[in-house]
């Protein structure tokens, strides 16, 4: 059976997921401060991670979960994260978002092999409209989406975790939104570091200690308004709506990106674009107004 308020979690998901489509917004100014979008994103999480510590100190020293138990989880959310951060850095934008956007057709085959769970025709009709949505609006300058660089890659594994995360939480039914957020944010801190190697070229020149400083207001404004709370209500709803239903309602990020780059920028704003965010939104509605299936 849906939870109770599945269809109020579900709009919450999509306007909280859409928001991210405005996240080019704060990495812009940052890189015109001298923050590179990679050493931005590192500090954004540093100081998410800060922020949460002495919440979970609190929660030990009362007995409380911090969330190790959900390390699994935390692994997949938080690695996924990084690599969708990351491609950006290492091919282009388009084929960053085309790779990392088969995440609905990824949650749906996790759903069909770990959760047994058989897709309903809504489920394959608002597949078919957002991917189709995706290949439209950012798809058809890129052909036959094989991966080549090392940025499309990062953008298709961190899909996939992202849906298997998505599936382990809503498997272990992490209780609370903190235990699940604390270790996702540890996994992100140590996904970044790992993948310092392979991206030391790419992520610029490390900030000067002046950069950092006049930077820290913003990006402790970033964390605490935006990071921390968005992060903890998307990886939190799996749990609630179901892997599927979730990897569909997260493509509201594109939509909004699509949209706020034509409105504030140079960007162009043709058919193709208003095609593709009408079908990805009919796939949600679809999604949200038709699918049954749904088990929690």
């Amino acid at each position: 059976m849906r939870h109770p308020n599945f269809v109020l979690i579900s709009v919450v998901v999509f306007i909280v997921a859409g928001t991210w489509g405005l996240y080019w917004l704060p990495q812009r100014l940052l890189l015109e401060a001298g923050l590179s979008g990679g050493w931005g994103t590192v500090g954004q999480y540093v100081i998410s991670l800060t922020i949460l510590t002495p919440i979970a100190v609190w929660r030990v020293l009362n007995g409380k979960s911090i969330g190790l138990q959900y390390w699994a989880c935390g692994l997949l959310l938080g690695f996924g994260a990084i690599f969708y951060a990351n491609s950006f850095l290492v091919t282009e934008v388009i084929r960053a978002l085309i790779f990392f956007y088969l995440t609905p057709l990824w949650a749906t085959l996790v759903e069909v092999v770990f959760l047994k769970r058989m897709p309903r025709w809504p489920r394959v009709a608002s597949i078919v409209l957002a991917l189709g949505g995706v290949w439209i609006a950012v798809g058809l300058d890129v052909g036959v989406p094989i991966p080549v660089y090392l940025g499309d890659w990062f953008g298709l594994i961190g899909g996939l975790l992202i849906a298997a995360g998505a599936a382990r939480t809503e498997i272990e039914q992490p209780e609370g939104v903190f235990p699940l957020l604390f270790i996702v944010m540890i996994f992100c801190l140590i996904a970044s570091i790992a993948q310092y190697p392979l991206l030391a070229s790419s992520l610029g020149t490390i900030p000067s200690f002046d950069v950092v400083i006049s930077s820290l207001p913003f990006l402790i404004g970033i964390a605490l308004l935006f990071v921390i709370p968005t992060t903890a209500i998307i990886f939190w709803s799996p749990s609630k709506i179901g892997t599927g239903v979730f990897g569909i309602l997260i493509l509201s990020e594109l939509v909004v990106g699509v949209v706020s780059a034509a409105l504030l920028t140079d960007e162009t704003f043709g058919w193709r674009e208003a095609a593709g965010a009408t079908l990805i939104l009919l796939a949600g509605v679809v999604e949200v107004s038709l699918n049954r299936s749904a088990e929690n």
